[in-house]
């Protein structure tokens, strides 16, 4: 396993024990974050306007669209390193 796959898989535990629960745009950032290194570019149609929150996960997924996986991990793991402190 690469040193960057382990530091990110060490990050989304740390994800999990955060001080304080960040907001509610930090929380999609790290969703949108983790999907795209996960499982790279969104696909499918977006949620209706009924489903809030399935339409703003699938927005923020969005807009880090083309990243690549690397990055991704990258900034995921610079994200929650933020949060840490």
């Amino acid at each position: 396993m690469s040193e960057l796959k382990t530091k990110f898989e060490a990050a989304v535990a740390a994800s999990k024990q955060l001080p304080e629960r960040p907001s509610n745009d930090v929380l999609l950032q790290l969703y949108a974050l983790y999907k795209q290194a996960t499982d790279g570019d969104v696909e499918g149609k977006r949620p209706g306007f009924t489903d809030m929150v399935g339409r703003a996960k699938y927005d923020a997924w969005a807009a880090v669209k083309g990243t690549a996986s690397d990055a991704a991990m990258t900034r995921y793991i610079e994200l929650i390193s933020s949060l840490q402190d």
